[in-house]
């Protein structure tokens, strides 16, 4: 299936490695030009140069620490200088905080800040020009709904899954889809930060996940690409999760 993607542009968060490396391969991959954004630079380039090795156009590389406090105006502006428009927005960075219940209010702020704040304020810089030109793809990489304990990443990621839901239906009408997507356990840095030995990764799988295993950024991936494409034109404001069956909410 051609996905429509040749000649687009995309700028990718959290693209250093992990799901956001993953989707900007596979758009890279489509013809997309991308701009890949993520606090270090080291693995940036690195990204970079895989992407120019599998036959994709060179990438622009956004050096970007989201935490800053204008980090959202200033990639936005980057972006758009550097790949000319941005057409398709991937928010993959991010990140899990666990806390105990009585964290300070400080440390609850930190995870608004990075997994919600910073997201809605790069997509709002973004948002005028994809509904200047009639087009425009939002794709969100979010988190559980099956909170296990306190982390300060799940009040910031149901906010977001109600920000995006919310702002759907107008900017349906003008060429733009938004989407969220909720990763299960999705091999990265983070799941051997949860999952340190093969016997613990095992016995999850056995316990929690139907499908036996872990999923690949890949596979995340190439959900990511079909929503980001115009084949994916009649689909906005939803909340998929890719997590081999285990979650256990209907909806």
């Amino acid at each position: 299936m051609d996905l429509q993607l040749e000649g687009k542009t995309a700028l990718i968060t959290g693209a250093s490695m992990g799901i956001g490396r993953a989707i900007a391969m596979a758009l890279a991959a489509e013809g997309v030009k991308v701009g890949i954004a993520a606090r270090r630079s080291e693995e940036l380039n690195k990204v970079a140069g895989e992407i120019v090795a599998a036959g994709g156009a060179q990438p622009t590389v956004l050096r970007t620490d989201l935490y800053e406090a204008d980090a959202a105006r200033k990639l936005a502006q980057a972006a758009q200088e550097q790949l000319g428009r941005v057409d398709i927005l991937v928010n993959s960075a991010g990140g899990s905080r666990p806390v105990k219940w009585d964290a300070p209010s400080s440390a609850w702020e930190e995870g608004m800040t990075l997994n919600y704040t910073r997201i809605q304020e790069l997509t709002s810089a973004l948002l005028p020009g994809m509904v200047e030109r009639k087009f425009g793809r939002v794709i969100n990489l979010t988190g559980t709904n099956e909170p296990r304990w306190p982390n300060t990443a799940f009040p910031a990621k149901a906010a977001l899954h109600m920000w995006a839901k919310s702002i759907s239906r107008d900017l349906a009408k003008l060429g733009v889809t938004i989407h969220c997507i909720q990763p299960g356990r999705i091999m990265s840095e983070q799941i051997y930060r949860l999952h340190p030995t093969e016997e613990d990764r095992r016995a999850f799988c056995e316990r929690e996940i139907p499908m036996g295993r872990f999923g690949e950024p890949e596979e995340l991936a190439n959900l990511a690409v079909f929503l980001a494409s115009p084949r994916a034109a009649y689909m906005t404001g939803t909340v998929i999760p890719v997590d081999g069956g285990m979650y256990r909410f209907a909806y």
